[in-house]
């Protein structure tokens, strides 16, 4: 037999004996002769790596090699869901969609994995790239560290082009005997997802494949459409048949228990079936069996079991509209209602907001919550001076939960005012929320100015909420155009601000006029474009604001309508925010200003001199010009350089500011080249100070 035909052999029955011990906890030979059969062929490939197979069993081993993890962007939509509190909020989201559809829709129920969001790419049925969630749109390549996990399939039984997201997590008996193990109290894990995340970020493969991780799929998202099922029971068919491991514990709801019964069969798959009138009790029944389950759950993730449906029902910025969590009760406390106050935000939308005592909640202190609109203090029957439970919804924003005593000082149910806290505008209602007219109030003005300059829009430096404020109440700045037009020179006299701050905020204000199209489209403020709506935008044709102009002079509704993700409802509040003078006048302004109002003035920016192409930046310290530091990372970025998180033995260089840890002693014991602040500013061509503190504050001189 030759070395190929050895190499072919063993890799092929390795990938048995794994299948079945991975995915149905069947052991088809003993411990040692499987880990003689691994050896050998581990042995073999390491004196015939060219005959190694892309994916060889052996991958499940791992690696001694030092891992970097760099950022991939994500090619499907890999955002975060909708919450619930309570049955009554899921039972509104089935009728709200099936009103909205106008006819008959079956959901899909399943857990919600306490664990770590992946996608996993395959390219012609290969194993390609294991992503981790990021911020959405760009995430970590961590492809080593799954590939270790028994559970992930290494390659499909067809050449497919898919993606499939999943959750990655810790058994919790698994847990509880690692952390048994661990000597140092200080290494110990709070619990099994701490662990799980710790793990995929794992420097070298090799500790990742000790964890006995495991995954559960849930989505699929194929290249071909054409090859897409039609519906998300046939997708969990689908992924199963292909050699994925889907969580068991599926739920399927329908008009009755009978058709949820049939449309199971059909999928071919083991599921227990509901009719909608027994959400009540299936969410008792899981809460129940939350405890008892052998890996943590935080909730339940109802979708829309129809694709076509949920094509159209599209996506927000932040979650689908076709799928909602719901959230075990969350931890709660109580506090004193000492007040309501009301915000306007920048698109004039009107948010009470409770005023309470100070609580200990979730380790912090909480002294404010989100009252949501009149109708949630209506349904509460809320008054200042009520003691009230509250919770941080999705363990991160507080809310009021409830009224558990009433106040005894004749306070009634609160009701909103009238009139625009800001400008005194009447507030019209629309829908169940409260809108200030008035496009010119103050406080939405400013909105819209602070959000256009803030670090993840426009990103002009030095002009943050605060100074906003100070420049619009001056007279100074009265628009989103007026920053690229005002004289700034009458500023050198108001609090806090000098001619070194003026001078930094020309300079910023100069810089953000290179931001590309993409950038300037989000950051007008529209309601309905975020970032990744305007990406859509730009890669469906409307890559220029004149293209996106005619089409709404044009009120083809159709056009953008047929963006995936957007629909009818996108369409129209599209149109109708960009027929609005104001916002055109902005627009007029801004292009005579110089900003690039068309995708091709991108490729036309000069870019900088990438004077650090090829070399690898680690930051340790703190930064007298670089507030927050990640700013610091950009300036490396854009010159071509690459950024990692830890000093490793790829690492080039380290920019070390002050009171830098354990990242220095790194850099010296590797022989890396560690550069100070002041080098660093000469190296890039800046003589910035003190310019700016960490919430974009012009710093006061």
């Amino acid at each position: 037999m030759s070395i190929k035909e050895e190499i072919d052999k063993l890799t092929e029955e390795l990938k048995v004996y794994q299948d079945k011990y991975y995915k149905e906890g069947v052991s088809l030979v003993s411990d040692s002769e499987y880990d003689r059969l691994t050896d050998r062929l581990i042995e073999l490939e390491k004196e015939h790596p060219e005959l190694q197979h892309p994916d060889s069993p052996t991958k499940r081993v791992g690696s001694d090699l030092t891992n970097d993890f760099p950022e991939v962007r994500h090619t499907i939509p890999v955002l975060s869901l909708d919450k619930a509190y309570s049955d009554e909020a899921v039972l509104d989201f089935f009728s709200r969609s099936i009103q909205k559809e106008g006819g008959a829709l079956s959901f899909a129920a399943e857990e919600k994995i306490d664990g770590i969001s992946m996608v996993l790419y395959y390219e012609n049925g290969v194993l390609a790239r294991a992503v981790t969630r990021g911020n959405g749109e760009v995430g970590n390549d961590v492809t080593a560290n799954i590939m270790t996990i028994g559970a992930v399939p290494l390659s499909l039984p067809e050449p497919l082009d898919i993606a499939v997201r999943g959750e990655v997590y810790l058994n919790k008996a698994d847990f509880e005997k690692l952390n048994a193990a661990e000597s140092d109290d200080a290494k110990k894990a709070a619990n099994p997802r701490n662990l799980a995340a710790g793990t995929v970020r794992r420097q070298k493969s090799s500790e990742a494949g000790r964890v006995p991780l495991t995954m559960f799929c849930y989505e699929g998202f194929w290249a071909n459409k054409e090859e897409t099922p039609s519906d998300h029971l046939h997708i969990l068919s689908r992924l199963k048949t292909l050699g994925f491991r889907i969580n068991p514990h599926l739920a399927f709801f329908d008009s009755d228990k009978e058709t949820a019964r049939q449309k199971l069969a059909a999928a071919g798959l083991d599921g227990d079936p509901y009719a909608f009138s027994e959400l009540d009790e299936f969410i008792k029944k899981k809460t129940a069996e939350r405890k008892d389950l052998p890996y943590e759950i935080d909730g339940l993730v109802f979708k829309i079991n129809e694709l076509d449906v949920r094509e159209r029902f599209g996506y927000t910025e932040h979650h689908p509209r076709w799928a909602i969590a719901y959230k075990f009760e969350a931890p709660q406390a109580e506090a004193k209602l000492l007040g309501i106050t009301v915000q306007v935000g920048r698109t004039g939308r009107i948010t009470p907001v409770a005023e309470i005592s100070p609580t200990k909640l979730g380790g912090s202190t909480i002294r404010r919550a989100t009252l949501h609109n009149q109708e949630y203090i209506d349904e509460l029957e809320l008054a200042v001076g009520d003691t009230v439970s509250i919770s941080k919804r999705g363990d991160v924003i507080p809310a009021v939960e409830s009224v558990i005593e009433k106040n005894n000082e004749g306070n009634t149910t609160y009701t909103l005012p009238s009139l625009c806290p800001c400008c005194h505008t009447e507030i019209v209602q629309i829908g169940g929320l409260q809108y200030c007219p008035n496009y010119d109030c103050p406080d939405q003005v400013k909105g819209r100015i602070s959000y256009f300059a803030s670090t993840d829009q426009m990103d002009i430096e030095t002009l943050g909420p605060k100074t906003v404020e100070l420049l619009y109440d001056a007279g100074i700045l009265r628009s989103i155009e007026d920053i690229y037009s005002a004289d700034y020179s009458g500023a050198e006299n108001l609090p806090g601000i000098g001619e070194k701050s003026i001078a930094l905020l020309k300079k910023g204000i100069k810089e953000s006029l290179g931001r590309p199209f993409i950038t300037v489209l989000s950051s007008l403020g529209v309601a309905e474009i975020g970032r990744k709506s305007a990406e859509l935008l730009v890669k469906n044709g409307f890559d220029s604001m004149n293209r996106i102009l005619n089409a709404v002079d044009r009120k083809d509704r159709e056009a953008f309508a047929a963006i995936p993700g957007f629909g009818e409802l996108t369409a129209d509040r599209i149109i109708t925010a960009f027929s609005s003078p104001s916002l055109r006048k902005t627009i007029e302004a801004l292009s005579e200003a110089g900003l690039h109002m068309d995708a091709a003035d991108d490729e036309k920016e000069k870019s900088e001199e990438q004077i650090f192409s090829g070399e690898v930046w680690c930051i340790t310290g703190s930064f007298r010009n670089f507030n927050p530091r990640t700013k610091a990372l950009k300036e490396i970025e854009k010159r071509g350089g690459r950024t990692v998180s830890s000093v490793t033995s790829k690492t080039t260089h380290l920019l070390a500011g002050e009171g830098g840890g354990s990242k220095r002693a790194d850099a010296e014991r590797l022989g890396v080249k560690i550069v100070t602040e002041d080098e660093f500013m000469k190296a890039i061509g800046g003589e910035k100070e003190n310019e700016g503190n960490e919430d974009g504050q012009l710093l006061l001189f």
